[in-house]
């Protein structure tokens, strides 16, 4: 339903200004007056509201904030305050792509659609799994309380994070500025040394000849090099783009060694706290995989969750298709068979997420710690490399004078 900013007075001539969600300006203004506004101008807002809140960079700021809204929505629920009322407090709170959006769903509510509905308008914000809890919570009259487990909910994700990657940026920021480092070396010293060298030494220590054929190979064709590297990133981002490539990404990242097991159990540990969260909340299990699937960014998990999806509908076990997937570890395939058995698989399924967590805190810190000084070592050696070869022949000309 479109959006309207409107300008106007109230009953007691206070200067009043919002939003409204109507069908067109006419049914705006009609709202607003039967509200006793008096309008003074009124415009559509939906387009720039759209804009800001599906930028990429919006969008992901405004996830990252939805827990702390939800507890702090659950919290003015709590006080009695009404739902409009507490969304409207809490867009003047937040600022940006939240703040869009939260004036948004308030306006919608305002209108008479549930909060469920309007959050499903705008998925590059709420992901599907907060808003079937939200609907659950909206039908049951407990819709503060859902709010709170789902607003604990995000913040454990949250603390989950990608501790893979985080682990890798130091490393990886060690290599980089390591191989600039020789690049200067190799196009930025060595061949005016060398040029000067040239006249006075009769032969050039093996190290420099070495360290000079690869300052030719940047020199005369760095620019090929740069535009080849620049063409490969272009194609592996466009296949990466295709569903069928993210695919084989995906399932080669999981595949890797080392860092392949670490990612698995990251990704094992996220799915299970949200499928242990949607069961505890009343969903049944078939939705709760659904969801968890869609809630999902990995495509070959995708994969996985809906073909367990399928054999659920099916009326098959969960666990024997988790097992024929081949990504799900023993562990997690036994916790989700004697839970369905038990019939205390959300319980078991948060517990699972939290153990997976800890060993994936512990394997990221292994492997930074290990990381860290194999990667100082072959830089040092590499950097150690090309200063001996520019050492070298200053040495040996300095004892031929």
């Amino acid at each position: 339903m479109p959006i309207y900013a409107y300008v106007g007075t109230d009953a007691s001539g206070t200067r009043a200004r919002g939003t409204v969600a109507a069908s067109s300006p006419r049914a705006g203004r009609d709202q607003l007056r039967a509200a006793g506004v008096r309008v003074a101008q009124i415009k559509p807002v939906q387009s720039s509201l759209w804009a800001r809140s599906t930028s990429w960079w919006g969008a992901a700021r405004a996830r990252s904030q939805w827990a702390g809204a939800a507890h702090e929505l659950s919290m003015l629920l709590r006080a009695g305050i009404s739902l409009d009322d507490a969304l409207q407090t809490l867009a003047s709170q937040y600022k940006g792509a939240l703040r869009d959006s939260l004036t948004r769903l308030d306006a919608e509510v305002l209108a008479g659609r549930s909060l469920a509905e309007s959050m499903r308008d705008q998925p590059q914000i709420y992901d599907p799994a907060s808003i079937r809890l939200v609907e659950v919570g909206e039908n049951a009259g407990t819709l503060e309380v859902v709010l709170e487990e789902l607003a604990e909910f995000r913040q454990r994700l949250a603390e989950f994070g990608d501790k893979v990657m985080t682990a890798l940026m130091y490393p990886i920021f060690l290599l980089c500025f390591g191989l600039a480092a020789m690049i200067f070396l190799m196009t930025g010293v060595l061949p005016p040394l060398l040029e000067n060298l040239r006249e006075t030494l009769d032969e050039i220590p093996w190290p420099t000849r070495v360290a000079q054929a690869m300052s030719q190979v940047l020199v005369q064709h760095g620019i090929k090099i740069l535009v080849v590297v620049v063409g490969l990133a272009i194609v592996v981002s466009l296949a990466l783009r295709r569903p069928a490539g993210r695919r084989f990404w995906h399932r080669l990242v999981l595949r890797l060694p080392l860092v392949g097991p670490v990612l698995v159990k990251q990704l094992v540990a996220r799915v299970s706290m949200i499928i242990g969260l949607l069961l505890r909340s009343g969903i049944p299990l078939d939705q709760a995989v659904e969801l968890a699937s869609r809630s999902t960014t990995n495509t070959f998990m995708q994969d996985i969750l809906n073909r367990c999806h399928g054999d659920l509908t099916a009326g098959r076990d969960m666990a024997a298709s988790l097992a024929a997937s081949g990504l799900f570890p023993p562990l997690a395939v036994r916790v989700f068979s004697v839970g369905q058995d038990s019939g205390q698989l959300d319980s078991m399924l948060t517990r699972l997420g939290d153990d997976y967590n800890h060993q994936v805190q512990l394997a990221s810190t292994r492997m930074t710690a290990l990381m860290e000084p194999m990667l100082i070592l072959v830089m040092a050696v590499l950097v150690g490399f090309l200063l001996v070869a520019t050492i070298l022949p200053i040495l040996q000309a300095g004892q031929m004078v």
